[in-house]
């Protein structure tokens, strides 16, 4: 229970988190879009959600053990990866993909994290569920309730590995979405960036563990996420790669070429879109009227850095649109939001940050107020 009441607490700190300055998205549209095989691909911009390509990407679909993308990173941030795992005979049990888990053998959180991510351990999957909720019922319904707060609109889960059942789905988009939030996890991104590992296995033995994800090895920039395959789903690949900084996720569901169809997306994004940098923290945009207070002005500055991904050649299409408070009363706080600055691309919001003020005004004495307004009046 105490670890279930500690994931609870972690969800809502996520949801703060996650949501820090809305992240919208945009469909642009490019005569230079991939012809790819699989049923619903969608390839979005890992820093901001912004969405470069889109087929279907919305459609519920089986999505194999993708599924495991969720386990992994509600399992690292409700357990402790040096915490001792006993396999129980149902985990053990489970079938197809695995790790050949023994009733009773006792692994590390860290080891079933790898077993499932690398060697797609289904056994491993509810071993950690057991161990995080109690039972894989339990941990399901976490599963589902993480899924809707990290804005999945078109998501079911009903286990934890991604093996066949009915009710149990995601789209490319909800996908890509939860591979965001995972990624910016140091851990679960040196998981699934690992090509080979090495974990205790029954008794004297050990276990080798391979990727399945072979991205990694024929893409160079590859650096994850997760393959998953059964014959409802067919070949599904979630992947993450990053060229000069810029990270992109990738995901083709139903394909039968995955990882033809990812480097084609990954090179259409890395190749066809410039980055605009629209402004930097700190940096200054207008001033705000104070009233009462010892300064008449108080400067509006960018709360964070923003930049956005437009097509190459087309830097014209976006525009920004400014909304701040233009009179503040006294005391002013500085780093106060008082206005959000959004851009648009083809009209479709595609990212913002907000508006602060860059300095602290403080409240003038009453007789001081009293004074000034009588002042003015003279």
């Amino acid at each position: 229970m105490n670890s279930v009441r500690s994931l609870v607490i972690a969800v809502v700190v996520i949801v703060n988190l996650f949501f820090t300055g809305a992240v919208v998205w945009a469909e642009i549209g490019n005569s230079n879009s991939p012809s790819i095989t699989a049923s619903a691909a969608v390839l979005m911009d890992a820093r901001t959600g912004q969405v470069l390509y889109d087929k279907n990407m919305h459609q519920k679909r089986p999505q194999a053990s993708t599924t495991k993308i969720i386990t992994a990173i509600l399992a690292l941030e409700s357990g402790k990866l040096d915490q001792v795992v006993e396999v129980s005979p149902r985990a053990a049990s489970v079938g197809e993909s695995s790790i050949h888990l023994q009733p009773q053998e006792k692994l590390t959180l860290e080891e079933l994290l790898y077993g499932a991510m690398l060697r797609s351990g289904n056994d491993a999957c509810v071993a950690i569920a057991e161990h995080i909720a109690g039972t894989e019922r339990n941990f399901v319904k976490l599963m589902n309730y993480y899924a809707k707060l990290l804005g999945g609109q078109n998501t079911h889960f009903t286990n934890p590995h991604g093996l066949p059942a009915e009710n149990h789905y995601s789209s490319a988009y909800d996908l890509a979405l939860f591979t965001r939030y995972a990624m910016k996890n140091p851990k679960f991104r040196d998981i699934v960036k690992t090509r080979y590992k090495k974990i205790r296995g029954p008794g004297k033995y050990e276990r080798y563990l391979r990727n399945t994800n072979k991205l990694l090895w024929s893409y160079t920039w590859t650096d994850g996420v997760k393959t998953g395959t059964t014959n409802a789903a067919g070949c599904c690949l979630v992947a993450s790669a990053s060229v000069n900084d810029r990270p992109l996720i990738s995901v083709v569901l139903h394909s039968t070429d995955r990882y033809g169809d990812t480097i084609k997306l990954l090179e259409y994004g890395f190749k066809n879109f410039d980055e605009i940098v629209i402004t930097t923290k700190g940096e200054y945009f207008t001033t705000a009227n104070v009233e009462e207070g010892y300064s008449n002005h108080v400067p509006i500055i960018a709360g964070d850095s923003l930049s956005v991904l437009v097509p190459k050649g087309k830097k014209g299409i976006f525009e920004q649109k400014v909304a701040v408070q233009r009179t503040l009363t006294a005391p002013v706080p500085a780093n106060k939001k008082v206005g959000r600055l959004t851009v648009l691309i083809d009209n479709n919001e595609v990212d913002s940050v907000d508006l602060i003020t860059g300095c602290s005004i403080e409240r003038m004495p009453q007789y001081l107020i009293i004074y000034k307004k009588i002042c003015k009046h003279l």
